[in-house]
């Protein structure tokens, strides 16, 4: 019975999430106006990036529609960290599912204040570092170069014990060297993948659509981009791999679960169908189940079973 799947997974550092289905940083605000979603499906919410101080992000025109995806340049538009601790923390300790806070910045010593600052705060599960963030200024220059990905991932590590993920971007040459470099200076897992680099030009007033002329390319188009980074970084790692980009139905989740994913992050979807949440985790223990599984653990593909029927 699909009701009796043990759909529970460990994240690290006593990290364990009743649920893989969990929700991408950006696209649910900081938990309090998802309406239509339902919290009890959810495994973890991860905030908005969260920087030292509040940010208004960049001017509109901000986000953009392109066939099967969604193109956007918000900026990191949020409260600061200080906000985080002392308005929204206290509330989310009361809540029955764990959140993760997206840390941002444009140094080092950014992000290392605010994990300082996060560090032992009531309602604050974990962190999750956004060194990959295409649509501000120097949002990539982390995640392009395992040297300073390790740097920023250590600094940070020095400052907290919650358990750290990683989001990384998919705009490297290599990302498997960089989700390698992460994991040795100290991460518990890894976000993949963050969004492509992308834009739009309107054409009648012959100009780009964004007001930075490019930003972070999400939804269905990069799907099969994301599992294939996944898919090479679950094979690499021995930490945690969290699959995120395109996932829109239960199918989606289960190719990145099966690709060796331990959760998955749904983004673009939340904008769309926010039931999106339900539909998805009830459709993960639904097939587990139908396939006598039992659990999360028995659904990865094994690399050895695939090269033997090439």
């Amino acid at each position: 019975m699909a009701d009796q799947v043990d759909l529970s997974v460990s994240l690290g550092r006593g990290l364990r999430l009743r649920s893989p289905v969990m929700v991408a940083s950006g696209t649910f605000g900081y938990g309090f106006d998802a309406h239509g979603a339902d919290r009890t499906a959810l495994g973890a919410i991860v905030t908005k990036g969260t920087t030292p101080g509040a940010r208004e992000g960049n001017a509109p025109t901000r986000i953009a529609e392109t066939p099967s995806a969604m193109l956007n340049a918000i900026g990191l538009q949020n409260p600061g960290v200080d906000h985080v601790v002392r308005v929204y923390a206290p509330k989310w300790a009361t809540w029955d599912v764990p959140v993760i806070v997206n840390v941002a910045g444009d140094a080092v010593d950014d992000y290392v204040a605010v994990a300082r600052r996060l560090d032992g705060v009531a309602g604050i599960a974990g962190l999750e570092l956004n060194i990959s963030c295409p649509n501000v200024a120097n949002g990539l220059q982390f995640g392009v170069d395992p040297r300073m990905a390790a740097q920023l991932t250590a600094g940070v590590r020095a400052v907290t014990r919650l358990p750290l993920l990683v989001k990384l971007t998919p705009n490297v040459t290599d990302i498997v060297a960089v989700g390698r470099a992460v994991e040795d200076a100290g991460a518990d897992g890894v976000s993949a993948i963050n969004t492509y680099l992308g834009m739009a030009i309107d054409i009648r007033r012959r100009r780009p659509v964004l007001s930075r002329g490019s930003g972070g390319l999400s939804g269905p188009a990069i799907k099969p981009l994301a599992l294939h980074a996944v898919w090479e970084l679950a094979a690499a790692l021995r930490i945690p791999v969290v699959g995120v980009g395109g996932i829109t139905t239960a199918a989606d989740a289960l190719e990145f679960l099966l690709a060796g994913a331990a959760a998955v992050q749904l983004g673009t979807v939340n904008y769309v169908r926010p039931q999106a949440v339900r539909e998805i985790h009830d459709g993960i223990a639904a097939y587990i189940a139908a396939h006598d599984l039992r659990h999360l653990g028995a659904l990865p593909i094994r690399q050895a079973r695939v090269e033997a029927h090439v």
